[in-house]
């Protein structure tokens, strides 16, 4: 009954995120990506309290691989879709896809929400707000292929990661925690920069899932 009830508030909790980004549309398309991107990683915290299983956690996920999908393809979620002479690939798509595979690793593989839950929070936090704060602080810009990044953003990508790592690992009472956190928060950072079209929606959650399950 319990993982039943996380399927009902997970749909409820991001149709309400969707209906609510409609308040920043004065402020531009992207800044509703922006808004639904970061309120969208507070998912997991709903995960961890209703879910006991890969099945239950991946079935919202997965829903939204394929929504999110046909979204994409027919602007049918305008609020979270760029116009189409800005647009970043599948990037809500590998939204999805990366909520699938950590749910997958973190409550079947390893057993591991806690760092689900940092690897989710560093892609939706980091991502999302080196992406605003990218555009509104000057900075040297930098180009790869067709996705344009800043020294700003990756600035706060990177001290986001270190904020969301060293929890992590003061949690498990890792030893030489702060330097855990900073050199794989600058490993982080270099991922994120270097992928193109969106992917950084997977490549980013992927990885520190990974290497915190690892690192001890």
């Amino acid at each position: 009954m319990k993982n039943v009830l996380g399927i009902v508030f997970s749909y409820v909790f991001i149709a309400l995120i969707i209906v609510s980004a409609k308040a920043f549309i004065k402020s531009g398309k992207e800044a509703t990506r922006k808004y639904i991107h970061i309120m969208l990683c507070n998912w997991w915290f709903i995960a961890m309290y209703f879910f006991d299983g890969p099945i239950w956690a991946g079935i919202v996920p997965l829903s939204f691989v394929f929504i999110n999908y046909i979204s994409y393809k027919k602007n049918l979620i305008d609020v979270m879709e760029r116009d189409l002479e800005d647009q970043d690939g599948l990037g809500t798509v590998y939204y999805a896809i990366s909520l699938l595979i950590i749910s997958i690793l973190s409550f079947g593989v390893f057993k591991n929400p806690n760092a689900g839950l940092a690897a989710i929070l560093i892609m939706g936090y980091g991502d999302g707000l080196a992406a605003i704060i990218g555009k509104i602080l000057r900075s040297k810009k930098f180009k790869i292929k067709d996705t344009t990044k800043s020294l700003a953003g990756s600035l706060t990508m990177f001290i986001i990661t270190v904020l969301a790592m060293s929890i992590y690992f003061i949690s498990i009472s890792a030893s030489f925690w702060y330097i855990k956190a900073i050199i794989l928060a600058a490993i982080t950072t270099v991922i994120e920069a270097v992928s193109i079209k969106g992917t950084d929606n997977i490549t980013v959650p992927v990885w520190v899932y990974i290497i915190l399950t690892i690192v001890k």
